[in-house]
């Protein structure tokens, strides 16, 4: 089902055709009424029951936070398979599924955000003079090519405290977290849907040149039952951890926004400010600057050719390696412990049988044979548990990663789709559609997108690296245990045994 791939659409080698890799100028053709934009924002926060933090702010009074979206509203969700994975074709399908198809999740929350469909691609490269942004993000040539400035110190958020709240007289309840930066130690308390808020801003604004990943999946039912809201708290942890980490989106006015706004006035302001922000889509290229010379046209196509053939390789064998950890999992929790369990009832059953004999020198052995049988009962708990110490950690490391390479069709093809455009450049200059100015100007455009794409995979390239010699090294580690523990009871009843 090409509803579950995004990158089913997107082709490395397609050309010729300036719309098909540029999803920015079908998003162009939507406006929506300024008026009804303002009226689906005009949100505020309810005031949230206080967490006992001396520093929190509580969010602003309650006034028309009905507007919201509930923070449910999938129909088609289901119950996890196991600690929230939902991996299968038919839940990938849904296309309402956050993370599952990015191509279909990014037109739901498009038309919401006043000046996104304004600016085309087309706009950006032939525009005579681009505004000046106040905002300026710069690119610089490290050891290993264009990188983003990463700033001189760095801060994580703890999303911790999750509590259970309601409105409307308790017909509607939800939980909210407590978020502290641990630069400031100052907290905010958001709900899923405020989250959701930053992820479709983030989106709208940086989704064509940095990929932001989605939330984790929305629920219908279950959602106040314990494993799922720690489950949910978790994944809201590291993907506000991702966010922290980039260079550009943590240093964000809109993210910065989100964590430490301190009254209701300020909130308010920051918040429509973000809503009206009309630096979004392409245009966020506009405030990159970097500090190389002009790429020439080949070596932008190859470079922008060189992403697109390594993220869908590695789509691929992330996807491989979810379906084999899935497949693991239900197997060390179903089938493999029973068959230790058969094994140690029937090794206790023999010792029965044989205690029924009469003969006077057989209880040592008779003794032995139990104790190895309740060592098989052990272990079939010991191989059921282990997935959530070692597997857990891999499978939400390679999650993580599926919702990452999910944002890079729409990136590439929006790169591709301004390389096309100036390959068709020189038609429109022997027509006198456009200058020999032009035509530079819209060679320096691309550039600086590949600059910006660079950039882009240098961080991605350096936090790749990182998570997974993490997250490999500690699931070795946590195996090595395992099998050592197992090989330690094995001796244990082993040594119960009367040497003959």
């Amino acid at each position: 089902n090409n509803a579950s791939d995004p990158w089913s659409s997107w082709n490395v080698g397609k050309s010729g055709n300036w719309d098909n890799g540029n999803a920015v100028d079908s998003w162009a053709t939507k406006p929506e009424s300024v008026a009804g934009q303002r009226n689906s924002a005009s949100n505020n926060w309810e005031t949230a029951a206080a967490f006992g933090h001396p520093q929190a702010y509580q969010g602003p009074a309650a006034a028309d936070d009905d507007d919201w979206d509930d923070d449910w509203d999938d129909p088609k969700s289901t119950s996890p398979s196991y600690l929230g994975y939902k991996e299968t074709e038919a839940s990938d399908a849904g296309g309402v599924q956050r993370g599952n198809s990015r191509a279909a999740a990014m037109k739901l929350p498009l038309n919401k955000f006043p000046g996104f469909a304004k600016p085309g691609m087309e706009q950006y490269l032939l525009a005579k003079q681009l505004a000046k942004p106040k905002e300026k993000i710069p690119i610089i040539i490290g050891d290993y090519g264009p990188m983003w400035v990463y700033p001189t110190s760095t801060f994580d958020c703890v999303v911790a405290d999750p509590k259970k709240g309601s409105k409307m007289y308790g017909l509607k309840s939800y939980i909210e977290y407590q978020l502290t930066c641990t630069n400031t130690n100052r907290s905010v308390n958001h709900r899923y849907k405020h989250f959701d808020w930053l992820y479709e801003r983030l989106l709208v604004k940086f989704g064509l040149a940095i990929p932001i990943p989605s939330l984790p999946d929305k629920q219908v039912t279950g959602r106040f039952e314990e494993e799922f809201i720690k489950m949910r708290m978790e994944r809201l942890q590291a993907w506000m951890t991702r966010m922290c980490r980039h260079p550009v989106v943590s240093e964000s006015e809109v993210f910065q926004q989100f964590l430490n706004f301190r009254d209701e006035k300020e909130w308010k302001t920051g918040k429509r400010k973000a809503e009206k922000d009309e630096t979004v889509g392409v245009l966020i290229f506009s405030t990159m600057e970097p500090e190389a010379p002009d790429l020439d046209m080949v070596e932008i196509e190859q470079k922008c050719d060189a992403v697109g053939r390594f993220t869908k390789a590695m789509d691929d064998g992330v996807k491989e390696l979810l379906t084999v950890g899935q497949e693991h999992w239900k197997r060390c929790t179903g089938p493999l412990p029973k068959e230790y369990q058969k094994i140690g009832k029937a090794l206790q059953s023999l010792a029965l049988v044989f205690s029924t004999s009469g003969y006077q020198g057989e209880s040592d052995l008779n003794g032995a044979i139990t104790e190895a049988g309740k060592t098989y009962e052990e272990i079939a708990s010991l191989v059921a548990d282990q997935p959530k110490k070692d597997l857990h950690f891999l499978m939400e490391t390679n999650h993580e990663y599926k919702g990452f390479l999910g944002c890079f069709p729409d990136i590439i093809g929006a790169h591709k789709g301004a390389i096309e455009r100036v390959k068709e450049s020189d038609k429109l200059v022997a027509t006198s559609k456009i200058t020999p100015q032009d035509k530079q100007n819209m060679v320096k455009r691309v550039s600086t997108m590949a600059y910006a794409l660079q950039a882009e995979m240098n961080h991605f390239h350096s936090n790749r690296i990182y998570d997974y010699n993490s997250v490999i090294r500690l699931y070795l580690e946590q195996q090595a245990q395992f099998y050592e523990t197992i090989a330690q009871k094995l001796r244990q009843a082993l040594s119960r045994f009367p040497v003959m």
